[in-house]
């Protein structure tokens, strides 16, 4: 009797370890280290994550000027498919994180399998009407004679694949709140890596492959990302078992899919106005002709490789906040954004100062065009001043969400364009011209990282400082 209470006590003790593994690496070190340990990691995804774009467009480039301005074209576009998929990801990771807080695995695996699920069906839904409509879409963009065909040849069979860029950016989330972020920069950099190979491959035709030009850009990223969906699909089901694949508890998904979204809309929403903003600032920047808009969308992907170190961070962010909310450790998160602000402001600086140095040796990796390098140098020298700031605004996004303030989240976004970005580029153009428009992003993303950190210190200020779970209104 007493050998059998034994084995029934120790068992339940591994058990109980079992379940609280995750959510202690998130709730009870310290913060400092267990951010930049979460962020460290991820270093090798946020790099994946961009690489991509950069790839593609350093191999796009090697086409001519035309087809790179047809890849900017399209920027706008991808960006709103994958800030749609990014909404839905933040919901399901946002309330996984929660659950794993509280120590409920069984409510993180359905809402992550009913969040798979959703993410598919949407992916399914935008793809189709995205196909349908591109040739009235990227005209209103910008695309003219020239650059439609070009631009037709890539979103066709972007489109056929968006779902398989959508579930790796859901997935990435879910690894981190289970601690394990190392397994989400694996799975992400060997689609990168592999995108790098088969791009020159079915680009320029080697291998006794054909050269299908931009088309094969997109076929590169297309399979690539393939790649990495059945790889997550591996670590969710098999690994950590948060996948139920066989028996789904669909009489569930309503009630998932309304809490998700409840994240997802203000998420999406939010996540929305960066491409919509830029796809208005790219119809502008095209009044100036092709050599702008290539050099933008050039500078444009220097400027997302130079994020992958904040961006790093800001990935483990949401997710340890949200652990924390769930557990009741507010005080932690107050930590977090102390940490974090000072570290974009630093870093931030760093960056600028050596792209305002190197710009013109950047110019020369993506273009010849002594046009084209032109504007790419101007773009960088003024717009990389404030990369600090919007990486504070972009933190107190992640911040107001993981403390299920999505809609804050929202608001934090909405003035930053609808307030600041578009009327100051607009207003800088009348004046100054593209240089003007510059100026208009550099003012804007100054302004909106002070609004968004008067707005979240607002929000932690309503938290109880105690290490109980009464949220105050």
């Amino acid at each position: 009797m007493r050998r059998h209470r034994f084995y029934w006590c120790m068992r339940t003790f591994f058990k109980n370890i079992a379940g609280i593994s995750v959510a202690t690496k998130l709730t009870q070190s310290s913060v400092a280290s267990t951010l930049f340990r979460m962020a460290y990691p991820m270093l090798a995804g946020t790099v994946a994550l961009n690489a991509y774009n950069f790839v593609d467009t350093w191999f796009v480039a090697r086409l001519g000027t035309t087809a790179l301005a047809a890849m900017g074209l399209t920027f706008p576009v991808v960006m709103l498919l994958s800030f749609i998929a990014s909404g839905i990801g933040t919901g399901v990771t946002a309330l996984t994180s929660h659950a794993l807080g509280r120590h409920d695995n069984a409510d993180a695996s359905r809402i992550v399998t009913h969040g798979v699920i959703l993410i598919m069906v949407f992916s399914l839904v935008l793809s189709i009407c995205g196909y349908l409509s591109m040739g009235p879409v990227f005209r209103l963009i910008g695309a003219d004679e020239q650059t439609m065909p070009l631009v037709r040849e890539y979103m066709g069979i972007w489109y056929c694949g968006a779902v398989f860029m959508a579930i790796p950016m859901m997935g990435n989330g879910i690894l981190i709140s289970l601690g394990d972020s190392r397994s989400a920069s694996l799975f992400m950099l060997s689609g990168a890596l592999l995108n790098c190979i088969l791009d020159p491959i079915f680009i320029f035709g080697l291998w006794g492959f054909p050269a299908m030009g931009i088309f094969g850009a997109a076929l590169a990223t297309v399979i690539s990302q393939a790649f990495s969906a059945c790889w997550l699909f591996y670590l969710l089901a098999i690994k950590h078992r948060l996948l139920v694949l066989t028996h789904p508890r669909l009489s569930f998904l309503p009630q998932s899919c309304s809490s998700i979204l409840k994240f997802a809309i203000p998420g999406s929403l939010s996540m929305m106005l960066m491409p919509l903003s830029t796809a208005v600032i790219t119809g502008l920047v095209s009044r100036h002709g092709n050599a702008v808009i290539a050099a933008v969308s050039a500078a444009g992907r220097v400027e997302m490789v130079a994020f992958v170190i904040p961006m790093a961070l800001g990935m483990s962010l949401m997710p340890f906040v949200s652990q924390n909310f769930g557990a009741g450790h507010f005080n932690r998160i107050i930590e977090a954004k102390r940490y974090a602000t000072k570290f974009a402001l630093l870093y931030g600086a760093g960056v600028a100062v050596l792209l305002f140095i190197f710009a013109p040796h950047l110019a020369r990796v993506f273009t010849e065009d002594p046009h084209v390098a032109e504007f790419f140098i101007r773009y960088l020298r003024i717009i990389a001043f404030g990369y600090g700031c919007m990486e504070v605004h972009r933190y107190c996004g992640f911040i107001a969400t993981g403390i299920h303030r999505p809609v804050y989240a929202t608001i934090i976004n909405a003035i930053r364009v609808l307030v600041l970005l578009l009327p100051l580029s607009f207003t800088g153009n009348s004046l100054y011209g593209i240089s003007g428009i510059f100026v208009g992003r550099l003012f804007t993303d100054v302004i909106a990282g002070v609004i968004g950190l008067i707005i979240v210190s607002r929000l932690l200020g309503r938290l109880p400082l105690s290490p109980d779970r009464t949220v105050l209104p």
